[in-house]
């Protein structure tokens, strides 16, 4: 049976994606840990407007870049690529799913970091089971 407690903070949110950031295979690893990783408590509603949302409730994760490929060897002078987790979206889907918070945070992140490599939804689950 689950122990029930404080809602886990941001801080512990990001504990568990830096961990399952840790376990992707190579040579996905060292080019995902180039990726800003950011966890905050909902998205921003210049984020929500643009991804057309009106729920702040809908938007658990988001990926802010340029995948790799789109890329050219002619950029320069970029922002890093991000990876934004929002916690109390997570926490909400954790709570009305039979997954861990674990398994939930490290499948959004693995879903956003796969954007960044430019990978489908289909290639993004083999990535995850990959992941562990």
């Amino acid at each position: 049976m689950r122990a029930f407690g404080p809602a886990p903070s941001l801080g512990e949110i990001e504990a568990l994606a830096r961990a399952a950031l840790d376990r992707l295979p190579e040579p996905f690893l060292a080019t995902a840990r180039e990726v800003v990783l950011r966890v905050e408590e909902y998205a921003d509603d210049d984020t929500l407007r643009e991804m057309g949302m009106d729920d702040p409730y809908e938007l658990t994760g988001l990926y802010v870049g340029r995948p790799l490929t789109e890329r050219n060897v002619d950029e320069s002078g970029r922002f890093p690529d991000q990876v934004f987790l929002y916690r109390s979206p997570i926490l909400l889907e954790w709570s009305e799913s039979e997954e861990t918070l674990e398994h939930l945070v490290a499948h959004i992140l693995i879903h956003e970091i796969g954007h960044h490599f430019g990978l489908s939804d289909e290639d993004m689950n083999a990535f995850e089971e990959a992941a562990g």
